[in-house]
């Protein structure tokens, strides 16, 4: 995640945090969620994915991509 700049937390939830970040390449900002990993947690999220991704609406924002980063 060294591409992105945290700027501030935006929500939470069940799952994780929200944070409003910005691309240090593009200066675009992006709504990045924070999820703990877990095996029920796991099962949960990749259905979350599958339908974010299939959403296309102007009030809900854009899926761009996942990130799966060790918890070390």
């Amino acid at each position: 995640m060294e591409r992105y700049e945290i700027l501030k937390d935006i929500g939470s939830g069940n799952f994780g945090v929200a944070k409003l970040v910005r691309d240090k390449r593009t200066g675009e900002l992006y709504a990045v969620k924070y999820i703990k990993r877990g095996t029920k947690i796991d099962e949960h999220v990749q259905r979350e994915i599958m339908n974010h991704r299939s959403l296309k609406h102007p009030n809900i924002i854009k899926f761009k991509e996942v990130n799966i980063c060790s918890s070390s």
